[in-house]
C-alpha cells in the first residue's frame, strides 16, 4: 500500500481527529497482544483480496472513466479504514485490493442478461448470479471470497444536475466471505468530495451540493463494505460524536469526509468495530484457522445494575482464544442503528468485566454480547433490560435467566432429572424457581391441565396455558406451553420482562378453547416476541367468533397488554398473524394469559 501514501498525505489536513478516548488504547493494546501472539505461533499468512465487479444492463454503457474512478474511490476507502484502524491502536491495517502488473485495479466487467428497465433494488441476487460465471472464469469463487458489485443502475444528468437510482444497496458477510452491492455513476469521484457547488437534485436526498451527494454515496460504499466484512450497525456515543463525528456503521454512510467541505467531523470507526475487523483475514493478513469450526460459549455471567449503569461479568469458554467482547446496547426504536457499543478485553482464562453506561432513558434495550475469536469467528449471546424514564436500569429479567443457566443446560442436554435437581437448589418462593418449574412441567407430554369448567371454584384465576385447547396449530415446530421451544433459551422473555406462564404461537397460529360452564369473567395478559433480530406479529382474540382484540404490529422489544370480557362466552380463540414482512422468526408469545372470575 506504499503507493497510496501520497494520497493519504494529501487528505491528512482534513482527517485530523483526537486519537482515542480514555482507556481505549490500553484495551486495543491488550487485544492486539492476544491476536498477534496467536497468529505468530505457527503462522499461516494469506493474501485475501476484495474482488471488484462492475456490472451493467445490456442497454446502458459503463459510466465514464469507471475504471479510474472506482480505483480512486476504493483506494480512498482503503486508506480511510487504515487510518481508523491505526487511530484505534490496531495498526495501519485495511482490506486488500487486486492489481495487475501495471498497478491498475483489476475490475471484472459483467454485462447482465436484461435491459435497464428490467432491474431494480430487490435484484441483488439476480445480478450476483450474472456475475458468478465471470468471476469463476477468473478463478474466483464468490461464495468463499469478499466481493463488491458496482451496478450501473443510476441516472445522472450533468446538464440538469439531477440524479436518481434503483441500484441494490446492501451487503452481508462473515470473516470467510461477503458481498456488497453498490452504485456506480459518473459523478462519483474523489475530487468531487470537496465541492460545495453545484447544487444538484438528488431523487432521495433533495437539493444538496454535489460534494454532499458524493459523500453520501461513497460513504455508502464504505458502510456496505463494512457489512460485507461482518460488521453490524451501531451509533456513536456522545463522547465519540464530539471527538470523531459519526460512526460509519450508523449514520456515517452519509457523512463520509464532510470535513473537507467544513460541514462536520465526518465519519469514523469506533474501537468496537476496529477490534472486530482486526481478526478478519483481509485485515490480519492471516488465514490461520479461517475455516476452523469453532466452539464458544458465555459462562458464569452475572449482571448488576447500579442506577444509570450496569456491569456484566463472565467468562468466554471457547476452542480458540477470545481477544475481545463487544457489547451492543440497542434501545427499542430506530433498528440496530441505535446500538451503542461497549468493549471488554478478556483475561487469559477468558474472564471479562464490562461496564455499561450508554443508557437511553425510558427504553427497553436489547443487549448483545459478541465474543470475538482470533480466527475472525464470533459468538453472540443476547438478552434485554429496561430503563425507566429517569434513566434507572432494571436487569432483573436477565438476572433470573442467568440464575437458571444450569437448569437450562440440563434441559438442553436432555436431562430432566438433573433439571429438577437444579430447581430444588433455588429459593422456594423465588421467581426463578416458579419459572423453571413451569417450563419443566410444560415440556412434559402428559403435562397437568384442567378443562375450563373443572377448575375449582375457589380459584379466582387460572393460567390459560394450563387449559387443554380444543384446537392448537403453530407456524413453526409444535405447540408449546409455559416455555419457548428453543433449546438454547426456553424462557418466556419479552420486553425485558420474564413471565411464568405463556403460550407459544409462532405465526401463523391458532389456539381455540371451550369455556362453557367455567363462569369466567375476563381474560388478561400480554403478547409479544422474545429478544431476537427481526420478526413481527399481529395478535387477535375472538370470543364466540367475534373479534374483540386486535393489536398493532408487534416487534421484538414491545410487550402489549390485553384484557377482554368473557361473561357468558363459550368459545375463545387466540390468533397470531404475520406482521406483513414474512413469517420468518415470527415467534409470537401469549404471555401470562390468565382467566379470571
Amino acid at each position: 500500500m506504499n503507493k497510496l501514501i501520497p494520497l493519504l498525505l494529501a487528505w491528512l489536513p482534513f482527517c485530523l481527529k483526537a486519537n482515542s478516548l480514555p482507556g481505549e488504547l490500553e484495551k486495543a493494546k491488550a487485544a492486539k497482544a492476544i491476536l498477534d501472539g496467536w497468529h505468530a505461533e505457527a503462522p499461516e499468512p494469506g493474501d485475501r483480496k476484495l474482488h471488484v465487479v462492475c456490472w451493467r444492463p445490456t442497454d446502458k454503457p459503463f459510466g465514464k472513466d469507471h475504471r479510474g474512478r472506482l480505483q480512486r474511490i476504493l483506494e480512498h476507502i482503503q486508506q480511510f479504514y487504515a487510518k481508523e484502524m491505526h487511530r484505534n491502536g490496531m495498526g495501519r491495517k485495511s482490506f486488500n485490493l487486486d492489481y495487475d502488473a501495471k498497478g491498475k485495479l483489476i475490475i471484472h466487467e459483467v454485462v447482465g442478461a436484461g435491459k435497464y428497465a428490467e432491474y431494480g433494488r430487490p435484484d441483488g441476487s439476480r445480478i450476483r448470479k450474472e456475475c458468478l460465471p465471470v468471476l469463476k472464469k477468473a478463478g474466483i469463487d464468490a461464495n468463499h471470497e469478499s466481493i463488491v458489485i458496482f451496478t450501473n443502475l443510476g441516472q445522472w444528468n450533468p446538464v440538469l444536475k439531477t440524479f436518481v437510482h434503483k441500484s441494490p444497496y446492501y451487503a452481508s458477510g462473515s470473516h470467510r466471505a461477503g458481498t456488497a452491492w453498490q452504485l456506480d455513476s459518473p459523478e462519483l469521484d474523489i475530487p468531487n468530495l470537496k465541492l460545495k457547488k453545484p447544487i444538484i437534485t438528488d431523487g432521495e436526498y433533495g437539493r444538496i451540493s454535489l460534494g454532499k451527494h458524493v459523500s453520501i454515496f461513497i460513504g455508502g460504499i464504505a458502510h456496505e463494505m463494512g457489512h460485507a466484512f461482518s460488521l453490524p450497525h451501531c451509533r456513536e456515543s456522545a463522547a465519540e460524536k464530539e471527538a470523531f463525528g459519526t460512526a460509519l456503521m450508523g449514520g456515517g454512510n452519509r457523512t463520509y469526509f464532510d470535513q473537507v467541505r467544513g460541514e462536520g467531523k465526518g465519519s469514523f470507526i469506533p474501537l468496537a468495530h476496529a477490534l472486530r475487523l482486526a481478526s478478519h483475514p483481509q485485515f490480519s493478513g492471516s488465514v490461520k484457522g479461517m475455516q476452523e469450526q469453532t466452539r464458544a460459549d458465555f459462562q458464569q455471567l452475572t449482571v448488576k445494575d447500579a442506577g444509570s449503569k450496569f456491569t456484566i461479568s463472565g467468562k468466554v469458554d471457547s476452542s480458540l482464544p477470545a481477544y475481545a467482547v463487544i457489547g451492543y446496547l440497542d434501545p427499542e426504536g430506530g433498528g440496530d442503528y441505535n446500538s451503542r457499543t461497549e468493549v471488554a478485553i478478556p483475561m487469559k482464562n477468558g474472564e471479562f468485566t464490562m461496564e455499561c453506561d450508554e443508557i437511553v432513558a425510558g427504553k427497553i434495550t436489547d443487549l448483545r454480547l459478541v465474543a470475538c475469536l482470533v480466527n475472525g469467528a464470533t459468538h453472540t449471546w443476547r438478552n434485554s433490560y429496561q430503563v425507566d424514564k429517569n434513566g434507572v436500569v432494571d436487569v432483573s429479567a436477565i438476572q433470573v435467566s442467568l440464575e437458571l443457566n444450569q437448569f437450562a443446560n440440563a434441559l438442553r442436554n436432555g436431562k430432566p432429572t438433573a433439571a429438577s435437581k437444579e430447581i430444588a437448589k433455588l429459593p422456594k418462593e423465588s421467581l426463578a424457581r416458579k419459572v423453571a418449574a413451569a417450563i419443566l412441567e410444560g415440556k412434559k407430554r402428559n403435562r397437568k391441565t384442567l378443562p375450563a369448567h373443572q377448575v375449582p371454584k375457589e380459584l379466582n384465576s387460572y393460567p390459560l396455558s394450563r387449559i387443554p385447547p380444543k384446537q392448537a396449530s403453530v407456524g413453526w415446530l409444535r405447540p408449546a406451553y409455559d416455555h419457548v421451544p428453543r433449546p438454547e433459551n426456553p424462557f418466556l422473555i419479552s420486553g425485558a420482562r420474564i413471565f411464568k406462564t405463556g403460550i407459544y404461537a409462532h405465526a401463523a397460529a391458532k389456539h381455540g378453547y371451550d369455556l362453557t360452564g367455567g363462569g369466567w369473567q375476563r381474560l388478561k395478559g400480554y403478547c409479544g416476541l422474545p429478544p431476537q433480530r427481526g420478526g413481527s406479529v399481529r395478535f387477535i382474540i375472538k370470543t364466540d367468533g367475534k373479534e374483540v382484540f386486535r393489536s398493532q404490529v408487534v416487534k421484538p422489544g414491545k410487550t402489549v397488554p390485553f384484557e377482554v370480557p368473557l361473561k357468558n362466552i363459550k368459545t375463545l380463540e387466540l390468533i397470531t398473524e404475520d406482521g406483513g414482512d414474512g413469517k420468518a422468526v415470527d415467534w409470537g408469545l401469549w404471555l401470562e394469559p390468565t382467566l379470571e372470575r
